[in-house]
């Protein structure tokens, strides 16, 4: 059998692609297989939606803000990913049987178990231009509003998401609309964490010409998994469809019927790098 060749990267792209700093908050969702295994088909027929507890399939939103160095200067990103946590039919006989707590966990060595992503919103035209062009995303434009647990304000651990719709002009500049699309909140005050080393994490995409890509992301320290499958963390998240005739909207309430219980949250922030202290009066002399 020949070697498979490596798909291009096109200028004026380099990777691996380097993040400064990342702060992440993802749900989970297990659900019914069904819907899961029609939808994936349309958008990647050559992967096969995992099964888990109960033989439901499993679905994940997640937020992402990421800081990036380049030649020119800094840039900050954010997006949002709905996903299938989906593995290529082909290799199926290699996986090994795992519960989703177990997923959740990183327990699957094989990484073979990765995010297919069904849609990507996200507010860099040249992030978004890298996406597609490189990973097969499925990504287009929008803008956020959200509130962070953040050492720079006020303690806690509730995120709160709300993605609205953009475009981008003629400069490929973003171009705000007033249109949301979905709000997400995810209120983990109060609970422990488990490490959970689940990187890298592998991507799919499925390309113009109906090839499979996958990209794998390695984060270079473990996640934080909260099991919320315990009745009385049923509202810890509260995910809204605000655009529900959208391409997003109508795929996300295809697959997550109103009311639908988070079985997982799981979040990664950066540490702090630096930090600039109060400031105080030193001793001086007499003023004239």
């Amino acid at each position: 059998m020949s070697p498979v060749p490596l798909p291009p990267v096109t200028e004026p792209f380099q990777l691996p692609f380097h993040y400064g700093a990342l702060h992440q908050v993802g749900v989970d969702w297990l659900v019914d297989p069904e819907p899961v295994h029609r939808l994936l088909g349309k958008y990647h027929p050559d992967l096969t939606a995992a099964t888990f507890d109960d033989g439901r399939a499993l679905v994940s939103l997640n937020y992402q803000l990421y800081f990036a160095q380049y030649a020119f200067g800094g840039g900050v990103t954010q997006e949002i990913e709905f996903n299938v946590i989906a593995f290529p039919a082909a290799d199926g006989h290699r996986l090994p049987r795992l519960t989703y707590a177990e997923y959740a966990r990183g327990w699957d060595q094989t990484k073979l178990l990765g995010i297919a992503r069904l849609h990507v919103v996200c507010d860099n035209p040249f992030a978004i231009r890298a996406g597609r062009e490189l990973y097969a995303e499925p990504k287009h434009p929008g803008w956020f509003e959200v509130g962070l647990p953040s050492l720079n304000g006020p303690s806690g651990e509730t995120w709160t998401v709300r993605c609205s719709a953009a475009g981008i002009g003629p400069d490929e500049a973003l171009e705000r609309a007033q249109d949301p699309l979905l709000d997400l909140t995810v209120r983990l005050d109060g609970l422990t964490a488990a490490p959970a080393c689940s990187a890298p994490v592998t991507g799919y995409g499925t390309d113009r010409e109906g090839r499979l890509l996958a990209g794998p992301m390695n984060v270079y320290q473990p996640y934080g998994w909260y099991d919320l499958t315990a009745p009385e963390h049923s509202g810890r998240t509260r995910l809204e469809v605000l655009a529900p005739d959208g391409d997003l909207g109508r795929d996300v309430r295809s697959l997550l019927p109103e009311g639908t219980p988070a079985a997982g949250a799981w979040t990664y922030q950066s540490p702090p790098v630096a930090a600039h202290h109060r400031p105080y009066y030193p001793t001086t002399g007499p003023r004239v």
